[in-house]
């Protein structure tokens, strides 16, 4: 744990809890919810009004899936809650076979609660990755917090760190890779990053099997209307 504490401590990211404490959550972990601006980008708006994201950060999560896959023999579920409606999200929640995109839904506890709901899930079995004011109610509960870094907001960050709200901070900024940091990050203390590597390299027959059955699953898009969430398009 200290050697890889030490490895992304040296790149300037913030262990909020011990790498120890990490690793200890970590294993009671069984889905991986995301915030998607600001997280997978720099939350800028194209003229789309989308934003986008970036292939490292999409293999970084691919990987993180396989690694969870080679402990537990099963995905973990996987998730983006966003307060607004963006093409590009919806997209990569398809093409990643996500379970669920809930977007437009400002009280992001209401999208967490019926996440969970859906999929047998206790809020202490979710990790989360955020970066803002709006992701701080799921902060509060989840059993894993990854903040993505943004130097503009050293007071949101205090707050953060007073209010014990993240167990890690990553050393990229949002729209750098800082997903694919963090992935990696909870891979090494996992313990099986190396296996992770050799297993894809070979397209091995259990990289195949894991494969096989992430693709199956099929995304479901979620929205709020009239304090409900319903099924979104």
């Amino acid at each position: 744990m200290d050697h890889i504490e030490s490895i992304f401590t040296e790149i300037g990211a913030v262990f909020c809890n011990s790498a120890s404490e990490v690793s200890t959550r970590l294993k009671g972990i069984k889905a991986f919810v995301f915030d998607w601006d600001g997280v997978f980008n720099n939350a800028a708006k194209n003229a789309d009004k989308s934003s986008n994201f970036n292939e490292a950060d999409s293999m970084g999560t691919n990987m993180l899936r396989f690694s969870y896959y080679l402990i537990h023999q099963q995905t973990p579920k996987m998730a983006i809650i966003s307060g607004e409606r963006n093409e590009m999200a919806f997209y990569f929640s398809g093409r990643e076979h996500f379970h669920a995109s809930y977007y437009k839904i400002p009280d992001k506890m209401i999208a967490l609660n019926h996440f969970c709901h859906k999929h047998g899930l206790k809020h202490n079995e979710v990790a989360y990755f955020f970066d803002d004011v709006l992701d701080l109610s799921i902060a509060s509960v989840a059993g894993l917090r990854i903040m993505i870094n943004r130097k503009a907001n050293p007071l949101l960050k205090n707050y953060v760190l007073n209010n014990a709200l993240a167990d890690y901070i990553t050393a990229h900024e949002s729209g750098n890779f800082a997903i694919r940091e963090a992935c990696e990050m909870l891979m090494g203390l996992t313990g099986n990053y190396n296996t992770c590597l050799d297993e894809r390299k070979e397209f091995s027959v259990i990289y195949k099997d894991y494969l096989q059955q992430r693709q199956l699953g099929q995304t479901e898009y979620f929205t709020l209307q009239d304090n409900q969430i319903v099924e979104g398009n």
